[in-house]
Formats: structure tokens, C-alpha cells, sequence
């Protein structure tokens, strides 16, 4: 058995550079936001793991952890993608309309 701690502190990060400085699982260019998500359509902690195969079931659960905590800025942000993708499919559809 290992007797090596982890600072749970270290397991989310986020860089200006890499997914518009969103929260990311550290080491991977998985977000919160994309574990928040598939959290809200039901999958499991381990469902979540499996999906992502390189992630471990800590790392799913050190992302929904802040999840909870940030609750309000990570659903912002949901919505907002989810809006920003609406614009862009209603301007797709006017175009072919066109």
C-alpha cells in the first residue's frame, strides 16, 4: 500500500491559454465544465472514468468536488456555451436559408 499523499489542491488547474483559462483536470485538457455536464445528464463518478479512460476515478471526483463548490460560475459558463452554440446554429440555419 502506498503511503503517499495527494494535496487534493493539485488535481485542478487552469492556464489562460488552454480552454479560455476554464478549470481543468490537471495534466489533461479535460474541463470541469465537461465533467459538470455529464454529471447533470446523470452519468456516474465512475460512469465519467470509464468514458475518459485516461482519467482516474479521483481525478472525476476532485472535478465534480469543484464543481459543487463553484456551482454558480461553472453553470454560467455552462450557459453560456450553451447559448454561444444556439447563436451560432440559428446563424447556420439563416445562411442555408438564405
Amino acid at each position: 500500500m502506498s503511503n503517499t499523499l495527494t494535496d487534493i489542491g493539485t488535481l485542478i488547474d487552469s492556464h489562460p491559454g488552454i480552454h479560455g483559462g476554464c478549470p481543468l483536470i490537471a495534466g489533461t485538457g479535460v474541463t470541469v465544465r465537461r465533467i459538470a455536464i455529464w454529471y447533470k445528464q446523470g452519468l456516474r463518478a465512475e460512469e465519467i472514468a470509464a468514458r475518459i479512460g485516461h482519467l482516474t476515478i479521483a481525478q472525476v471526483y476532485a472535478a465534480l468536488t469543484y464543481y459543487h463548490i463553484n456551482r454558480e460560475e461553472i453553470d454560467a459558463d455552462i450557459a453560456a456555451q450553451e447559448a454561444e452554440a444556439d447563436r451560432i446554429e440559428a446563424l447556420h440555419k439563416a445562411s442555408r436559408q438564405s
